[in-house]
């Protein structure tokens, strides 16, 4: 046997054992499991998982929302139900929809749905501005929209014969005449199994679009070992609870969501992030895993001691977070509050899951991003394509994964290095053989001469009590080329006058001065009342003024 081939071979096979232990597959019922390998054959994972979740646990519950809950089989009949509903429309298998919703069970059928109809699900991002989802339906070649009722004035942009469709109406709104849910899309219709499409249609993520218009990253086919790069190091228990805070139409909470149904968990889901109503809903539920972006776990910290002892979150095992730099500060206080029960996963839409620091990794090395699940590498190379190898040398991250990245729906694609993918971040490997991220690529500041990376200095400004978060970026100077200029949100807003701002302006220099080299102190802080942040969680650089 070739060194090649065992070298592929031996991977997957860790990959299989880790489905195992985790009891993805079940080692009694092997053939439960060629089954669900047909099924994600044939329909996609996105369909594969419901069907498999309605074989073996019909009547646990699958969703719950603000609706109520549906089980796994009610799941699966609706999602057939609608997707006859689809092809009834007019619509046809290789066609690209897009949908354009919060959070519930209306998203989920959708998901599902598109998957036995053979269709592309373009998932859209809830906070695009109307001239942002015009553009990105024109580029994905969007054929029907499928909308929550609060975005109905969005579809303003497109042309007026486009179908569209509505997965959640709000009381309060009003509707436009001859609108159509997908309730009365799939009434009526047969709710057994639909025959499985000619091809699978695939789905399309969209990259969070912090320094322009997302971008299309496509999956036509997922892997059957890919859950094994989540459940690797983050342990989910089967058959257990999620609480899902980050948007599911974004990768963190679309990973999580199927890692979740691949071992037969309820998915509870929330329409807009309450910190409150987040720790309600973990103890209602009695939830085991919660999944979030760091902002959201600030918010949670923030609340008052008495709010935060008024429910009962022991039974939380995991807290993942991904989407935006968890500051060691952050790290420390969270797991001191809740335990450690802290997971930080680093990846992309692009490279997929590419490190996962577990709780104990985050207490030897606060704001880590751990190290690579099973089927995937992470490499370093510097500027010239050389690899980087050793303690504290930084260099530009590469990752090579299970779920491979099949390009832009452009066409296009990112840098690719000995089979492994740029992720556009700098780091560094430390002495526990830990990756440390310390900022993007295209961030770093060149002021005096003197590279600046932003997230070390961001973490630091996290370490004040009276800073609850920070931004950094460079902005023209006709002496040094760029300076540095931070972004503060303090826990009582901007001071109240110039004299005060100036006054804690200098102290937060003088701060940064006395931890770090002299290069690395913003020479401008001004005072937010909040950071722009999209969805996800990430800032938006390109909104902080640089005049």
């Amino acid at each position: 046997m070739g060194t090649s081939l065992v070298s592929d071979l031996l991977p997957q096979g860790h990959a299989l054992l880790r489905m195992l232990q985790r009891r993805v597959v079940d080692p009694v019922r092997p053939d439960v499991a060629l089954r669900a390998l047909g099924y994600n054959r044939r329909y996609g994972p996105q369909a594969a998982l419901v069907i498999k979740g309605a074989a073996e646990n019909p009547d646990r519950v699958a969703i719950v929302d603000e609706r109520g809950s549906l089980t796994y089989a009610q799941y699966e009949a609706q999602s057939n139900a609608l997707a006859r509903g689809l092809r009834a429309s007019g619509l046809k298998s290789g066609d690209v929809i897009a949908v354009l919703a919060r959070d519930h069970r209306g998203l989920l059928l959708i998901i599902s749905a598109a998957a036995r109809a053979g269709m592309r699900l373009a998932m859209m991002n809830t906070g695009f501005a109307k001239p942002q989802f015009s553009e990105v339906c024109a580029r994905e070649k969007v054929q029907a929209v499928f909308h929550d009722s609060e975005f109905t004035g969005l579809l303003d942009a497109l042309p007026e014969d486009m179908p569209r469709y509505l997965t959640w109406v709000d009381e309060s709104d009003q509707l436009p005449d001859g609108a159509q849910t997908i309730d009365q899309l799939a009434a009526g219709r047969d709710a057994k199994r639909v025959p499985p499409p000619e091809k699978q249609g695939g789905f399309i993520i969209l990259t969070s679009g912090t320094t322009g218009l997302p971008k299309g990253a496509a999956r036509s086919k997922v892997p059957p070992l890919a859950t094994a790069m989540l459940v690797d190091r983050i342990p989910f228990r089967r058959r257990g609870t999620i609480v899902i805070a980050s948007p599911i139409f974004h990768s963190t909470g679309f990973a999580m969501w199927s890692a979740g149904m691949s071992v037969g968990c309820t998915t509870v889901t929330m329409r807009r992030f309450d910190p409150e109503n987040t720790l309600k809903l973990i103890a209602d539920n009695r939830a085991d895993m919660l999944v979030a972006v760091p902002t959201m776990l600030t918010r949670m910290l923030n609340l008052p001691a008495d709010v935060l002892a008024k429910y009962d979150t022991s039974c939380l095992k995991s807290v993942v977070v991904a989407g935006s730099a968890v500051s060691p500060e952050l790290s420390e206080r969270f797991q001191d509050t809740f335990g450690d029960v802290l997971h930080n996963v680093y990846g992309s839409t692009e490279v997929a899951v590419a490190t996962v620091a577990k709780p104990e990794d985050l207490r030897t090395a606060p704001g880590t991003v751990g190290k690579p699940p099973v089927l995937t590498t992470v490499r370093l190379y510097d500027e010239n394509d050389r690899l980087v190898e050793g303690t504290g040398r930084r260099g530009r991250v590469f990752v090579r994964a299970g779920a491979p990245f099949e390009g832009y729906s452009d066409g296009k694609t990112k840098q690719i290095i000995d089979g492994h993918l740029s992720s556009g971040d700098m780091g560094h490997w430390d002495e526990h053989g830990l990756l440390h991220i310390d900022g993007r690529d295209d961030d770093m500041i060149v002021s005096g001469g003197e590279n600046v990376y932003p997230l070390e200095v961001e973490n630091l400004l996290a370490t004040r009590d009276d800073v609850i978060e920070a931004a950094v970026i460079g902005v023209p100077d006709p002496e040094f080329g760029q300076r540095l200029r931070a972004f503060v949100v303090t826990a009582d807003g901007p001071p109240a006058s110039d004299e005060a701002s100036e006054a804690l302006s200098g102290e937060i220099r003088d701060f940064v001065r006395a931890n770090l080299a002299r290069f690395k102190v913003p020479r401008d802080v001004v005072f937010l009342e909040n950071l722009p942040r999209n969805p996800t969680g990430k800032i938006v650089r390109r909104e902080l003024p640089k005049d």
